[in-house]
């Protein structure tokens, strides 16, 4: 490690004054001094290799970069635009991870703070009365009282040779940036999830009313066929089959009813409210689909918040190898006290009344019984930790890019043929019923011809819901700049993390 310090020293010499080795052996001690405070010990960060897809396997051809857009405003439902910036402004996760960027900007200035002499101002003043009998005696006159003052200027200033407190203060700022980046994970995460809640919400109302329109049928059908019972041209066998079908119907809405009531209470908590009902801006049939976004694949290492935050996590963990390096160099530490004494108020400020010491230490360490090798290696196996989690992170996120561009592709293909199906299903019905009418058929064919048709219906509606699901989250899983859009409607952030912390006081 002492060929490090070594091999660093000329290496700084070089990149600030461009001397040559043969010139820097002939260069002052103090040359030396400067350029070794430039010069900090562990690896510098360089960005991992990445091997990124070319292109996504399902992309759509005629899909626009849309991913810096505010992409909710495309459903046009502007109920839907005002619960997101409800959401924005007033979701307890995010004004949390609001917080934590605060908690963090403040660590950062500790820590960036130590790297600056530390200064401090000592005042006292007092009076002090000794024991005339006390040991020893004190006989009078002699005066037992003493007044003293005294004003002292204490600095103290820590050379950072190795970069120990660079490197922590680079740990620091990494932090910060990666707390910062998981706010904007939590923003991308709450717009998704609003979107969703709410266009689940639309869903299940669709799907009772369609509920509720065939129980009107089936509730009328059955009015009819109590009638015919009771007029003896009907059997009690094809009025149980009729009253069978309307409490299937009957049984479908409080369900449906259920899980409305649930979703908007889910959906108040993601709007940072109490529990209770929600307007609708529209339908389900009322809502536009929003375009395809695209992107490169290589664009995601930009794009995704959480991308990001796994980077500055490994940036963070390849600074602290430093720290734990720099531990194995002496530590050297200069402080001074300036200052005033005097038994006299008056002569405080008097030239015979200066004080005055300086001192500099070195503190290196010479036997620790492994502490020092341990914490180099707890670093070096965090850092291999977030290195795998970072590229884990980017792996999952392509996985999550191709699901959604398959699911929303593949969807729109099965929302074409259900919809086909419930044409047919419902000409299907008419006919049966006219062929039952007739006297061609028994009513059994209707009853099948009438279930299969409430069946389809329902999961038209429940596949429409998912074209919408998978489009909000092939969004989520692109990132983008549309949370910089989202961001704006947040409450405005106490800190700036592009600035540094202030130095003084």
């Amino acid at each position: 490690m002492n060929f490090e310090f070594f091999f660093c020293g000329i290496a700084t010499l070089r990149r600030r004054f461009g001397f040559s080795v043969g010139v820097y052996r002939r260069s002052s001690a103090a040359a030396l001094t400067l350029s070794l405070a430039a010069c900090a010990v562990g690896p510098d960060y360089q960005r991992p290799a990445v091997e990124t897809p070319a292109n996504y396997r399902f992309e759509d051809a005629q899909a626009r970069d849309t991913a810096n857009t505010a992409w909710w405003t495309q459903f046009g439902d502007r109920e839907l635009e005002r619960l997101i910036g409800i959401a924005l402004a007033e979701n307890k996760d995010v004004l949390v991870a609001a917080a934590r960027v605060e908690e963090y900007y403040g660590r950062y200035g500790v820590q960036r703070g130590q790297q600056f002499p530390q200064a401090g101002l000592d005042a006292q003043a007092g009076s002090q009365q000794a024991s005339r009998v006390g040991t020893p005696a004190i006989p009078a006159p002699a005066t037992v009282r003493t007044d003293f003052y005294s004003v002292d200027l204490g600095v103290s200033f820590e050379i950072d040779l190795w970069g120990r407190l660079r490197r922590g203060t680079e740990a620091a700022r990494a932090d910060l940036l990666a707390v910062e980046e998981n706010r904007r994970t939590v923003i991308l995460t709450l717009v998704s999830s609003v979107a969703t809640a709410y266009v689940n919400l639309l869903d299940l109302d669709r799907q009772l009313e369609i509920s509720r329109n065939t129980l009107r049928a089936r509730a009328e059908s059955l009015r009819i066929f109590e009638l015919r019972f009771k007029g003896g041209t009907i059997s009690e066998l094809e009025l149980q089959q009729v009253r069978s079908e309307y409490e299937v119907a009957l049984a479908a809405i409080p369900s449906f009813e259920k899980q409305i009531a649930q979703q908007e209470n889910n959906l108040s908590v993601l709007l940072g409210r109490n529990p209770g009902p929600l307007a609708r801006g529209g339908t389900l049939e009322k809502l536009a689909l929003p375009a395809v976004p695209a992107g490169l694949p290589s664009a995601l290492l930009e794009r995704r918040p959480d991308i990001r935050r796994a980077e500055q996590q490994l940036v963070a963990a390849n600074a602290r190898i430093g720290v734990a390096k720099a531990a194995f160099y002496p530590s050297i530490s200069l402080t001074g006290v300036l200052g005033v004494a005097s038994a006299d108020l008056s002569k405080l400020f008097t030239s015979d009344a200066r004080t005055w010491t300086y001192a500099g230490s070195v503190n290196q360490p010479i036997f620790t019984g492994g502490t020092l090798s341990g914490q180099l290696a707890v670093s070096e196996a965090q850092q291999k930790q977030a290195l795998y989690t970072y590229l884990q992170s980017i792996q999952t996120a392509f996985g999550e890019v191709e699901n959604s561009l398959v699911d929303q592709a593949k969807t729109r293909e099965q929302l074409a043929a259900q919809g086909r199906q419930v044409e047919a299903l419902g000409r299907y019905a008419y006919l049966a019923r006219l062929r039952y009418e007739n006297g061609y058929t028994s009513y059994i064919e209707v009853l099948d011809s009438e279930r299969s048709l409430f069946q389809a219906q329902i999961q038209l509606v429940q596949t429409q819901g998912q074209l919408y699901f998978a489009l909000i989250n092939l969004y989520k899983a692109l990132g983008g700049g549309w949370v910089d859009e989202a961001d704006k409607l947040t409450p405005a952030q106490a800190v700036d993390i592009s600035q540094n912390p202030p130095i003084f006081p």
